[in-house]
């Protein structure tokens, strides 16, 4: 008898077959969410800061539960672990976590104003494997369904390389705490 796919193989022989899998994030999810960020943070950010910049990042980037609340937050998984999570506002915050100072709740104006990209995480064990770009596709796609046009994001360094395949262009640099990020910017309308 020839061997053939069967429900009964052993799940690590189907592991490069299963897809990531998506859904919105929970307010149960938020110990889970902040332990891939704070691994993003420290691992994926120090090719590209000094150490002290990383200790730094921590002091704005972070979880924004109201992300959650609005239902604009995704976790992706692989296998059942969390490979990676974030997601866009209709709200005015650029970026940053529930710690960070200059929050604004503002609803944006769809017409005049570009949805925002937030809180990008991706756990270092998962990098490379389609987790940014499924969390940027499902981003532009609830963000032009509400009727916005454009996409803003607060890029790291370690995000600019995903963001400008994506689509994004430079708008302009800027530091939090003495820490680089690149404003960017992506139109989205169908016209």
């Amino acid at each position: 008898m020839a061997a053939g796919p069967s429900r009964d193989r052993p799940q690590s022989l189907q592991d490069k077959s299963m897809p990531l899998l998506h859904r919105l994030a929970v307010p149960a999810d938020e110990p889970s969410l902040v332990h891939v960020m704070t691994l993003a943070i420290d691992r994926l950010q120090s090719g590209f800061l000094t150490p002290e910049q990383v200790k730094a990042s921590h002091g704005f980037m972070g979880l924004d539960s109201r992300l959650i609340a609005d239902g604009t937050y995704f976790v992706i998984e692989d296998r059942g672990e969390i490979a990676g999570c974030g997601g866009w506002s209709r709200r005015a915050t650029a970026y940053g976590g529930d710690h960070s100072a200059g929050r604004d709740d503002r609803l944006l104006d769809p017409a005049t104003e570009a949805a925002r990209v937030r809180a990008m995480y991706t756990h270092p064990d998962h990098v490379r494997k389609g987790v940014g770009t499924m969390i940027l596709s499902l981003c532009e796609a609830a963000a032009r369904a509400e009727g916005f046009a454009a996409l803003e994001l607060s890029a790291t360094m370690a995000g600019v390389p995903l963001y400008r395949s994506f689509g994004f262009a430079d708008v302009r640099a800027f530091e939090d705490s003495g820490v680089p990020l690149i404003l960017m910017r992506k139109p989205i309308s169908d016209s």
